[in-house]
This record gives C-alpha cells, structure tokens and sequence, in this order.
C-alpha cells in the first residue's frame, strides 16, 4: 500500500533538510541546491551512458561506486561544468571538500551535480561564497527551496513524496527532480534526488533504483538528446528502522511505490518538455520480444515527425507506421494495427478505419495515449512523449543568450 503526499519533496522524509538559493551563477534565478541528511546514508545511483560525462557526475559516480556513506547533495544549476578538462574536475572537487569542511563531514560523504551551459568553468568564488549562504539555511521545509533551484528551462517545480506501509511501519520516499530539453531514454534523462528513511546496503538499494529507473526516465523522450550530465541519486538514511531485503515482501511492495514515484517524475518531465503543449502515452503491444518492443516505443517517442503531427493535431497513422518500421524491431507492418485511444485508425492488412472528426477531438487533449499492436507476440512496452512546437526551437535557438 503507498499513497502520495500532496506537495511532498525530499524533506518530508524524517532526518533530511534541505536548501535551495540564489548565489549568482544565473542572472536572477535560484541556481544552488542542497540535501542533507542528519545521519549516513546508504546511497545509489544511475548515471548518462554519453560518453561524453560532466565532471561532477564522474566524482559522484566514484562515490557510490564506494559504497561508503553519504551525507549531502550539492546541485548548481546554470553551468553543467561538462568538458572543462582536469580544471573542470578539479573545481568539482574543491567544491566536494569545502562543502564538506562546512558541514563537518568527509568529502567522500558529498555528492556533486550540475545541469546547464557546456563549456564553461563554474565561477568558484560564486560557488563558494553560495556554499556558505546555504549551509546555515537548511531546514525541513527547503525542499521545495532545492527543487527550484535545480531547474533550468522548466517551467514547473518537480518535487513529490510517497507513504508506504511496510508490514506495520509507515516509511516515506521522496523526491526532486528537473528535466524540460535535452531528455531522451538513456538513464538518466534528468537530474532526480530521491530521499528514504529506509534501511537497505547500497547493493540492495542500487538494485531497487535501476528496476525503477528503467521502468520510468529510461522510458521518455522530449527531444531525442541525452544530456553529458543525467544523473538518479537515492539515499537512505535507515530512521524509519525498517530494513529492505531482497525478495521479501517489503521489498516488493517499496520497489513498486518506488517506480510509480519515478514514473510520475518522468511524465512530469515530459508534460514539461520545452514548448510542449501535449503529454502521449505510447502503448506497445503484441512484439516478439522486450527488445522489440522497446525499439518500437522508443522510435515513435522520438520521431520528430510523429511528434509535430500530434502539435498540428494531425492523425498522421503513416508517420506512427513509419517510426515502428525504421525501429530496428522485428515487425510485419501487414498485421499491426493502431488507434488514438479507443479510436481504431488502422487495423491489419492496411484496413484504414479513421474517423478525422472523432481522431481531432482526441488529438485536441492535452493527454491522450497512442496504441500500437504489432500481433507478433506477447510482450510490451510503455513510453513517454510530447510534440514538437516553434517554442522548442525559440528556447534551444537563445539558450546562451
């Protein structure tokens, strides 16, 4: 059983705080963040497949490689600090240790994030001087302080929490995260801090976040990029004195509302993409395989031509077609079958059913699911997308200026 909290975020789960201000690495906004937890953590985490990796996530990829505890989480936004070189790194890691010597903990207990402009070294002495205003403004009620100051081009805060009953103990899970451009299914499309009271090993725990994130942000797409920076952190601080072991029934139960958690954060996400107007629900069924499946959501989540039809409201089944065929899946086009809904549109054997009055009154929704059979097999998938508007280009075409 688990129910979410109405404007939930990182604090509300018992022994973390948090922090979000403004230190004048952006212009105006809020662009440095902090989670803190008052006892060690166990923590885990999954990181972009880009080669290309932000100094940052490579340092914080060390620390929960360690498997050692974990205290704090240091997120700037506004600079992505991503091919900076040994200086990048090194900046990275000086901020590591000076937030450490102000909480008082080890370095290695610190995890450090960026998301923003590549290319450019962070302006430390602004970096350091934020570090010092935000350590003394920790509290229980900054969690939603942290999730606006993590965010770039959204335009909605991201911040949810989760009750989960375990046997007879109460536990709770929260989160931040921020994702609006550059998001593809890749882990981790995003940056996402997830907090518990929970008592898992960093080996149980890591388990549970990557079954989770597959499931989830490896599952949406906005504009088909995969970020230098994408990183999904969960730490968890052990104060609810329930512990998670593998294959019982509690882990089960928290793997499940640990899931729905990262899947309303990725639809979040997508809803939020840069200029989108529309939230599509991708069903996938009937493939031979899970590959295949994938393969087929996947292209139609990032066909740029499925998605300007679904802006112009355009029940444009071809380009649907299209996207399943150049997938990669194993497919015969003859047998598969798709509808808006439950608006049949096409049936097998290329049988066009489509009603255009019926198919604009669905495509007008700001929500609404495409489904696509291919009659091959028994398995499926479910993707996440949104359309393409001139908004999109208008943000990423004066991202810099």
């Amino acid at each position: 059983m688990y129910q979410f909290i109405d404007n939930g975020t990182v604090t509300t789960v018992q022994g973390f705080k948090a922090a979000g201000i403004f230190c004048g690495i952006k212009r105006k906004k809020k662009d440095l963040a902090l989670i803190y937890s008052e006892v060690p953590c166990s923590a885990a985490g999954t990181f972009t497949i880009n080669k290309v990796k932000a100094a940052p996530l490579l340092i914080s990829k060390k620390v929960i490689q360690n498997k050692k505890p974990v205290k704090a989480v240091l997120v700037n936004s506004g600079n992505a600090n991503a091919c900076t070189g040994k200086e990048g790194e090194q900046d990275a890691k000086t901020s590591q240790k000076y937030l450490a010597q102000k909480l008082g903990i080890l370095p290695s207990e610190v995890l450090v994030s960026s998301t923003g402009v590549i290319g450019k070294r962070l302006p430390m002495d602004t970096l350091l001087s934020g570090i010092d205003k935000i350590v003394p403004k920790l509290s229980e009620e900054g969690g939603h302080d942290a999730a606006e100051a993590i965010m770039t081009t959204d335009k909605a805060m991201k911040s949810f929490a989760v009750k989960v009953c375990l046997g007879t103990k109460e536990i709770m899970i929260g989160a931040i995260c921020k994702g609006s451009g550059m998001i593809m299914p890749n882990m981790a499309t995003m940056l996402g801090f997830i907090t518990t009271d929970v008592k898992a090993e960093p080996e149980v725990l890591q388990k549970l976040l990557k079954e989770a994130v597959q499931n989830s942000f490896n599952k949406i797409s906005v504009d088909g990029e995969t970020s230098t920076n994408d990183m999904v952190t969960i730490m968890a601080n052990g104060l609810s004195g329930k512990k998670l072991t593998e294959g019982t029934k509690d882990y089960k139960q928290f793997l499940q509302a640990l899931e729905e958690l990262c899947k309303k954060m990725a639809k979040a996400i997508v809803a939020d993409g840069e200029g989108a107007t529309k939230l599509v629900t991708i069903n996938v069924k009937g493939a031979k395989t899970q590959k295949d499946a994938d393969l087929v959501g996947k292209a139609i989540a990032n066909s740029a031509l499925v998605k300007t039809a679904i802006y112009g409201q355009d029940a444009n089944w071809g380009r649907i077609m299209s996207a399943a065929g150049m997938s990669g899946a194993s497919i015969n086009p003859a047998l598969v079958s798709i509808s808006f809904n439950d608006l049949p549109v096409v049936m097998p054997d290329y049988k066009i059913v489509l009603d255009e009055e019926k198919a604009l009154e669905i495509l007008s929704l700001k929500e609404f699911e495409i489904n696509i059979d291919l009659r091959s097999g028994k398995k499926s998938s479910t993707w996440w997308t949104c359309d393409f508007t001139e908004e999109y280009i208008k943000i990423n075409a004066d991202y810099r200026t």
